[in-house]
């Protein structure tokens, strides 16, 4: 194919909407891209991949070495300039890649607005449906349930800003869109949520996006965001263009393929805090103060934590004790 511009990295653990989101993305890219998807560790039901497509590459791994290892592994084969981590259960709009391209700076990491994915029902012999979630019988009738992919982006909500708060946790910063700053085709935002987001290649190596010491799965949204953010960089939305992701909150056998321990978690937080909270990041030229004030006020961040912050200024790598306790 010609040469690259755009390599979609997909990390996927027993994924069941792999082969979707994969179609999807292929029915929507109108500039030269490509999908790189790293099957790692699948336990049953592989996928068939259209392979034979020249878009699309395979990596596979017999046993699962970690959503951040396997995002690293896709981009190792790019040659492209940018790249765009993805989830395996997302859709898209037309055109997508080429308009945020179109936009991009090299020191930017830039997502879409963020739809929700409604990717199938639970429907019984009678016609009942039941929203995506756990398998089982019918809640109105008893009957047993048959899966009917859908494959709807939801218009509303549309989240355009993130944040984190002092734990830190993600949190949706809906009062950011009604800010004179949160308006426009391309705004700001203090953190993102980790299922999309693009960045050139070279930065992403620059900044380790994806560091492995963070574990497997979590606060990856929080470490793309500071990482840039406190490089000199900026995290900015696309206003025009989306994606959809599906959510799985409900648990059962609607949960997620990698593991979420609570120790494992914890390291993740445990990492951001070292980091980026105690400002040991060696790559950081701005406090985390800094982010902080840019937007303040931030959900879930108290005066006396927004003080303590604002005494604490970059440590220069030395090691100092955790400012939150």
């Amino acid at each position: 194919m010609a040469k690259t511009d755009l390599s979609i990295l997909i990390p996927a653990r027993n994924e069941e909407f792999l082969k979707k989101t994969v179609e999807d993305i292929l029915s929507n890219i109108e500039g030269k891209t490509e999908v790189i998807v790293v099957l790692d560790g699948y336990e049953k039901d592989i996928p068939i991949l259209p392979t034979a497509d020249p878009r699309v590459r395979v990596i596979k791994n017999e046993t699962s070495l970690g959503q951040r290892t396997a995002t690293n592994q896709a981009c190792r084969i790019s040659e492209a300039k940018f790249i765009m981590k993805v989830d395996a259960h997302c859709a898209f709009d037309k055109g997508f890649d080429v308009k945020m391209m179109a936009e991009m700076q090299d020191n930017w990491t830039m997502v879409p607005v963020m739809r929700n994915l409604h990717a199938f029902d639970w429907v019984c012999p009678d016609g009942h449906r039941r929203y995506q979630g756990p398998s089982g019988v019918c809640t109105e009738c008893g009957k047993p349930t048959t899966k009917d992919i859908v494959w709807i982006a939801k218009t509303n909500p549309q989240s355009t800003a993130y944040c984190f708060d002092m734990e830190p946790h993600f949190q949706y910063f809906r009062e950011f869109k009604h800010r004179p700053e949160g308006k426009g085709d391309i705004t700001e935002s203090m953190s993102i949520q980790g299922s999309c987001f693009m960045i050139t290649r070279d930065k992403y190596w620059e900044l380790q996006i994806c560091d492995e010491t963070f574990g497997s799965w979590g606060s990856q949204g929080i470490e793309v965001a500071c990482k840039t953010w406190l490089s000199g960089g900026r995290v900015v939305v696309n206003h025009k263009t989306w994606y959809a992701h599906m959510f799985r909150t409900q648990g059962g056998d609607f949960g997620f393929p990698y593991e979420q321990s609570g120790k494992k978690v914890e390291l993740a937080k445990h990492t951001v805090r070292e980091l980026f909270f105690d400002n040991k990041w060696d790559k950081q030229i701005y406090p985390l103060s800094w982010l902080l004030e840019k937007f303040w006020p931030v959900p879930g961040w108290t005066e006396d934590a927004r003080a303590k912050i604002k005494a604490w200024p970059l440590q220069n790598n030395k090691t100092v004790p955790g400012i939150l306790g």
